[in-house]
């Protein structure tokens, strides 16, 4: 039972109740008490109808004033003594207006009827990385002083290109199902968010992002937790400079981010959620950021913060130590841009204005070009977060979770190539080389894009990417744009998403997502964003409760099948080790494929990785 927002109508007073209700039947599933004019008692019968409800009972609210008042207590008797319903509601009713009490503050949330959700939008998880905090491990947050703090409004970006976004941004929301304190505690998701290291960010919205999951099936029941990690120079700073400093950190966009499941541990309790049952989810550079944490501190990340892990098209660039020459030279372009310059560059940084900075970072940025078909923001190998590259840490099972998920498109390489490869006259993007569809533009490509490989290695890619070949849902294909395209995919997408996953220390399941254009962000339309397929019944809704449902039931139990949501006759995920085979998602539906083909191109990507590198 939750009590939700206040409200009056005609002669009724703001005191109801309402418990669990259902969004898909649109009926309320428990009697509802009010009082009415004069503090009589009214029952609402739980066959009626929502739409036929006033709305001071679908909208009211409970309030510590009412714990007292003789006509609720009169109210709540008469209920269950004509409903006999005394064996299931809660004994703790004070819940009233969603305030969590937190060690360092009190924080106000709200309940959204038309989507069942109770939610907190802003929650400080960290102190303002301003001053000497600039470039600094994240520190605790700041205790609040005055009162209670609004969590209804949506957080900033963090700094990002030239106006987007504030460095007071360490920030997360969270939602899920309305929860009373005594009740079970319930499964947790915390999601990064994508933008390749270099921007975007995890405020939410009503709907929220992510909420078609969650409404999939009754079956499941879990809190999401959205959460902002610093980005591009912000976050991901290199160089030896910050080595030697003291109050500086390697890549402390990923350590904002094990900051927030460490607030998870401590406080998620409050919002219902069951600290030793977390899951972390991303997509692109947020599934990135899921290898990352999986990896992290040599797999041996204590306290245990998640115990699941599911990566949808994970971004993993080429990776170097942090005083690589190319990790250098981003430091170096980006201090030099900023005026700082000399053995105080660092410090210089700390104290220079935001806006040079970010546009800094922003000419940093623009120095990825197609040829490179890489970024300049990206994780760092620092000897302590992240203590080796992804290809040696997963191939030696260093990893901290116990069940892994790594999902990836068919076609998402395409997205990160130059265009020009599939044009047959030349093309080229604003400050990067031109390119046509040509064996010869192929290969500058490619020489590009791995400068580091030797001819002999270079041959062999040649072998396992053929001018015309086939990939696991590819029976065909003669383009040198799919073929520059399923190489950049491997190397930075599926085989970090099969490298993840395979890893796992007790189950791991693999996915792929075919249906077209199959590009990268292509998959998120099934489950991120409230639309009319989770309506419409059809292959396509099918598809949703498919594909949706297995994140679903992964969340909820580490098992993608355990709360399918599909009939039986659909097929499920497979277990990856025991079976070789991956779930696609498909046009006509779902089916389990081997994936010979793909295992035997990250071999030997994990072969020559220290020629990638990553």
């Amino acid at each position: 039972m939750w009590e939700v927002s206040n409200a009056t109508d005609g002669g009724l007073g703001a005191v109801a109740w309402r418990t669990r209700e259902s969004v898909k039947s649109r009926w309320s599933r428990w009697p509802i008490a009010a009082n009415g004019v004069g503090g009589a008692p009214i029952a609402v019968p739980p066959t009626t109808p929502k739409n036929a409800l006033p709305k001071s009972l679908e909208f009211a609210s409970l309030d510590a004033t009412h714990l007292s008042n003789p006509h609720l207590e009169l109210a709540m008797k008469f209920l269950w003594g004509i409903q006999a319903l005394a064996a299931v509601l809660p004994t703790s009713l004070a819940q009233g207006t969603l305030l969590a009490e937190l060690d360092y503050g009190s924080f106000s949330g709200a309940y959204s009827a038309d989507y069942n959700i109770s939610y907190w939008q802003r929650i400080p998880f960290a102190a303002p990385p301003l001053g000497e905090n600039r470039f600094r491990a994240p520190q605790p947050p700041v205790p609040l002083t005055n009162g209670t703090y609004n969590s209804t409004q949506p957080y900033d970006f963090c700094t990002q290109r030239t106006t987007n976004g504030t460095e007071d941004c360490l920030y997360l929301g969270l939602y899920g199902r309305p929860w009373t304190k005594g009740q079970p505690l319930k499964p947790v998701v915390v999601v990064y968010h994508g933008g390749a290291f270099i921007q975007g960010g995890g405020s939410f919205t009503i709907p929220p992002s992510a909420y078609p999951i969650l409404n999939v099936s009754a079956e499941n029941d879990f809190v999401v937790v959205y959460t902002n990690y610093r980005l591009n120079a912000f976050g991901f700073l290199p160089g030896k400079e910050v080595a030697e400093d003291p109050h500086s950190d390697f890549n402390v966009g990923l350590l904002d981010q094990q900051f927030a499941l460490h607030w998870v541990q401590k406080h998620i309790c409050h919002f219902g959620g069951d600290p030793a049952n977390v899951t972390i989810w991303g997509q692109s550079a947020g599934a990135g950021s899921v290898v990352a944490q999986t990896i992290a501190n040599g797999g041996e990340t204590e306290p245990k913060l998640f115990s699941k892990a599911l990566a949808s098209s994970p971004f993993w660039p080429k990776t170097y130590w942090y005083d690589a020459p190319e990790a250098q030279s981003v430091y170096d372009t980006f201090a030099s841009q900023a005026g700082c310059f000399g053995p105080d560059s660092l410090h210089c940084l700390k104290h220079t204005d935001l806006q040079t900075l970010r546009e800094a970072a922003l000419y940093v940025s623009g120095s990825h070009t197609y040829n490179l078909s890489s970024y300049t923001w990206a994780p760092v190998i620092d000897g302590d977060f992240l203590r080796e590259p992804l290809s040696q840490a997963t191939k030696e099972g260093k990893v901290n979770q116990d069940d892994g998920f790594g999902m990836y498109n068919l076609h998402e390489g395409e997205n990160f190539i130059p265009p020009g490869l599939d044009r047959s006259s030349d093309y080229a993007v604003e400050g990067s080389p031109a390119y046509n569809s040509s064996m010869a533009s192929f290969e500058d490509w490619l020489h590009g894009y791995l400068p580091f490989m030797s001819a002999r290695n270079l041959k062999q890619v040649r072998r396992l990417y053929p001018s015309a070949g086939s990939a696991e849902e590819l029976p065909v294909y003669n383009s040198t744009y799919v073929r520059a395209g399923l190489i950049y995919r491997d190397t930075v997408l599926a085989c970090p998403a099969l490298w993840m996953a395979e890893a796992s220390r007790k189950h791991a399941y693999l996915g792929e997502y075919t249906i077209d254009p199959a590009t990268h962000g292509a998959d998120t339309y099934w489950w991120n964003r409230v639309n009319a397929v989770q309506q419409t019944p059809g292959l396509d809704h099918v598809i949703y409760e498919g594909y949706a449902g297995a994140f679903a039931s992964f969340f909820q139990t580490g098992d993608p099948n355990a709360n399918k949501a599909t009939n039986a006759s659909v097929p499920g995920v497979p277990e990856l080790c025991e079976t070789h085979e991956q779930f696609v998602i498909e046009e006509s539906g779902f089916d389990n494929v081997g994936i010979s083909q793909l295992e035997k191109r990250c071999a030997f990507w994990r072969s020559v990785a220290q020629e990638v590198p990553f």
